[in-house]
């Protein structure tokens, strides 16, 4: 009943186009200029749930420049609360729309972006951290890119590969038994608390994705579901969720079931 994990991630995109667009930075003016900005890496933390029917404000603004690249930062709020409902940050590279290759960003744009000037501090950029080593029983999902998963750069939407990994989580608990509605009959559900992503090449239309994908760093009631999204052996993307189990009744945090755990035993990096 809560807003779905990747729909915040169009919000955030919306709410970036905007912002470009009140500082004179419109999609047109990028067209005339020949360029465009595509998501490096995302993060993502889900603090309070938003259910159907809900306002939401995203308050956007952008954090750092670097040669090549912007962070942006996000927050949710519904409006007139202070309430934090989610944060996020976007990596985005500037690039050239033909080439494909990184541009360095203009003086003038930054100064229109940051009129009274960016933190003389920048917070650092955590690495993307390595994944763990692959347990016995990975799990392999394939998928298709389709048209509706393409943005105007004919790429792969950035919120599209949040689809893939969601899909690709919910058959690997259906593969090691327990499917969606299973963990509906005895009460429980599984729900993303973070999410950090990595993009590293294009994914285009007719590309057939592998996503594999595996378990790791289990706690008392969360783990960490780690992917790699590849194209032949071409690595795409990688990203890492951390799911948290919650009482359906109750919303609030359980154990994870013994039951539960146990059939996932060989699907755990060690």
């Amino acid at each position: 009943g809560h807003l779905n994990n990747a729909n915040y991630i169009h919000y955030m995109e919306e709410a970036a186009f905007q912002a470009s667009t009140a500082v004179g930075y419109s999609k047109a003016r990028y067209e005339a200029m020949g360029t465009l900005w595509l998501a490096r890496e995302t993060r993502i933390e889900y603090l309070a749930p938003l259910v159907y029917g809900d306002t939401v404000e995203v308050k956007t603004w952008v954090d750092d420049f670097r040669r090549v690249r912007s962070r942006r930062r996000y927050e949710f709020r519904r409006p007139g609360a202070d309430t934090l409902l989610a944060q996020a940050e976007t990596d985005w590279v500037y690039l050239d729309a033909t080439t494909q290759r990184p541009l360095v960003v203009p003086p003038e744009m930054i100064t229109a972006f940051a009129p009274e000037g960016l933190p003389e501090t920048a917070t650092p950029r955590p690495k993307f951290p390595a994944l763990p080593p692959v347990p016995p029983a990975p799990y392999s999902f394939r998928r298709k890119v389709e048209w509706r998963d393409i943005d105007t750069a004919q790429h792969v939407n950035n919120a599209a590969y949040f689809h893939y990994l969601e899909e690709a989580g919910v058959e690997a608990s259906a593969h090691f038994g327990w499917s969606m509605r299973r963990c509906a009959e005895a009460g429980f559900g599984i729900i993303a608390r973070e999410i950090h992503i990595e993009y590293r090449l294009p994914a285009l239309l007719g590309d057939s994705l592998e996503i594999e994908t595996f378990v790791s760093d289990l706690k008392r009631s969360n783990a960490v579901r780690n992917y790699q999204v590849r194209r032949g052996a071409d690595v795409l993307a990688q990203a890492r969720t951390r799911f948290v189990w919650v009482d359906l009744a109750t919303g609030r945090p359980i154990r994870i079931p013994t039951e539960f755990a146990e059939a996932f035993a060989g699907h755990l990096a060690p």
